[in-house]
């Protein structure tokens, strides 16, 4: 591991005079960061650290050296292209696993999966290009200053993967901080925050090692702020409401079928086998809530043998149990949706929930892009979308809020859940199949994120997957019960719902990321009058 003592003189030695172009070692360094900034968020490799677990000193590492070859800069067309590099190598080390839906299940030529990759990511790489010119066009000389103006336009950056062309922020760096120092404060700040900070953090200890005269206070002022920081309590909302009695723990039944994926939507093999599994096992679960995962049966219900839905809608129309299940609703007419029904004693009609946040390609289809789809063998859905905010699943004194996928990779969408305390969320359901991408790294990501929205809104998370990872999360973001990745199983366990708002759910549900934005334009509108006057 790289020592801060060295670190200077590493970032010295690659050169920062604008007459040079940019040398092969800042290249190599610049590209080897980028990786290691994906690394952080779920540690991909079976040896030096603990596989799948979050790396924060590795985040804050990465961009440290990131900033202080931006600090260098005197062009900032040399910026654009360290933090397009930087981005480049950041984003495919990320999702690199898109490689294995498109080629080994869509059937794509592996050059051809490879670089639709690198296009995708060195596209979204526009963005830090942009922020890195940016930085280095209107940062101001003072120390402090430049920092938060690199923070700022980074924050930017991040938040633009979140809004354009559907959103798609996987990887972002405050999810390497689910377990490090600055992890209480998720729920004041949420991810972006995090990103935010860390940002702040790498920059101002980068700018102060270059200034050797002021090594040692950078070092120092890290353990300080890392000690004040860690040392505070995770936010904790309460449970029960005042004067409320307090709702028991619920028992759960998580399934997770492990269905091949290129066998899951086959009439012989994958059909039979979910329509048989998934439904021997919510007949057979004694708990009083059983989930199965997202399109656990992969049918509509109308295209389901004669009697399967109508004996499962039997099965929990009596008795003290229920069930969440993952399947495709709709008509040709109509139009489709991925959805989640819940089923119970009592119900005048089924519940319902419409995934809302629909991935591109998979779900959708971008206009333009159905020469690029027909080149593939995955089986589409022309989804429509649900809302934003959907009413929770009520069932034994707890509101469900269930979730689909890559749906809880964007915490404000789960947050507009929460403008009304009454009807807020105790516990959310996470159904997802990821199988797409085999047995990955994205499977360890995936948990991170749904983590970091425990933590975030003070929430338990209990999640059902086809492949991995089913677990139940507790609302301090905690793993409490697991079931091995890649395997057929059922996950029992128990989950205490929480009631209550944190700071973030409070200010997400109400401004959603615009404080963040105001935050990050502010700064830029302010680095920009300044440069003016100078």
């Amino acid at each position: 591991m790289m020592s801060l003592a060295t670190l200077p003189a590493l970032l010295q030695r690659t050169g920062y005079s604008p007459r040079n172009r940019l040398s092969l070692l800042q290249i190599a360094i610049v590209l080897i960061a980028g990786g290691a900034h994906a690394a952080s968020m779920a540690w991909p490799f079976a040896f030096g650290l603990t596989q799948g677990a979050p790396v924060w000193w590795l985040q804050l590492l990465s961009l440290t050296l990131l900033a202080g070859h931006l600090d260098g800069c005197r062009s900032w067309k040399r910026a654009a292209w360290l933090g397009g590099l930087f981005a480049t190598a950041m984003l495919c080390a990320t999702f690199w696993w898109l490689f294995i839906s498109m080629h080994v299940y869509g059937g794509l030529a592996a050059p051809l999966a490879a670089l639709a990759i690198v296009l995708l990511a060195a596209f979204l790489g526009l963005y830090y290009a942009a922020a890195g010119a940016l930085f280095v066009a209107l940062a101001p000389a003072r120390r402090v200053p430049r920092a938060l103006v690199f923070a700022a336009f980074w924050l930017l950056a991040e938040l633009a993967r979140v809004k354009f062309f559907t959103g798609f922020p996987w990887g972002e760096g405050g999810y390497a901080h689910v377990d490090g120092w600055a992890r209480p404060l998720a729920a004041w700040v949420g991810v972006h925050g995090l990103s935010f900070l860390a940002a702040l953090v790498a920059a101002w200890l980068a700018m102060s090692l270059r200034a050797s005269s002021t090594r040692w206070l950078a070092g120092l002022g890290m353990v300080v702020l890392s000690v004040a920081v860690a040392g505070l309590p995770v936010h904790s909302t309460v449970q029960p409401e005042a004067g409320a009695a307090p709702a028991a723990a619920l028992a759960v039944t998580l399934l997770q079928g492990n269905i091949p994926q290129n066998e899951k939507f086959q009439s012989g093999t994958g059909i039979a086998t979910a329509l048989q599994w998934y439904g021997e096992q919510l007949r057979d679960a004694q708990t009083p809530l059983v989930v199965a995962p997202e399109t656990a049966i992969p049918l509509l219900p109308q295209e389901l043998p004669e009697g399967y839905w109508r004996a499962l809608q039997s099965r929990f129309a009596t008795g003290k149990q229920a069930a969440l299940i993952g399947l495709p609703l709709g008509s040709h007419g109509q139009g489709y949706t991925n959805s989640v029904v819940g089923l119970a004693p009592g119900q005048s009609a089924p519940y319902q929930y419409d995934k809302h946040h629909l991935v591109p390609f998979g779900e959708f289809i971008p206009p333009g892009f159905r020469w690029f789809i027909d080149m593939m063998r995955i089986p589409l859905g022309d989804f429509n979308r649900g809302a934003v905010g959907q009413a929770s699943f009520d069932w034994m004194g707890q509101r469900l809020a269930p979730n689909i996928c890559y749906e809880d990779l964007f915490g404000e969408e789960l947050g507009a859940r929460f403008v009304d305390p009454a009807l807020a969320p105790t516990v959310f359901v996470n159904v997802s199949n990821i199988a797409w991408f085999g047995n990955t790294v994205a499977i360890d990501q995936h948990l991170q994120i749904s983590r970091m929205r425990a933590l975030e809104f003070n929430r338990p998370m209990i999640r059902a997957t086809n492949t991995g990872a089913t677990v139940i999360i507790d609302h301090r973001g905690e793993v409490t019960h697991a079931l091995e990745r890649h395997t057929r199983g059922v996950l029992v366990g128990q989950v205490q719902g929480r009631s209550g708002i944190t700071p973030y759910a409070w200010w997400v549900s109400r401004y959603g990321l615009w404080p963040w934005w105001g935050l990050g334009l502010a700064v830029a509108g302010l680095a920009l009058l300044l440069r003016r006057r100078r």
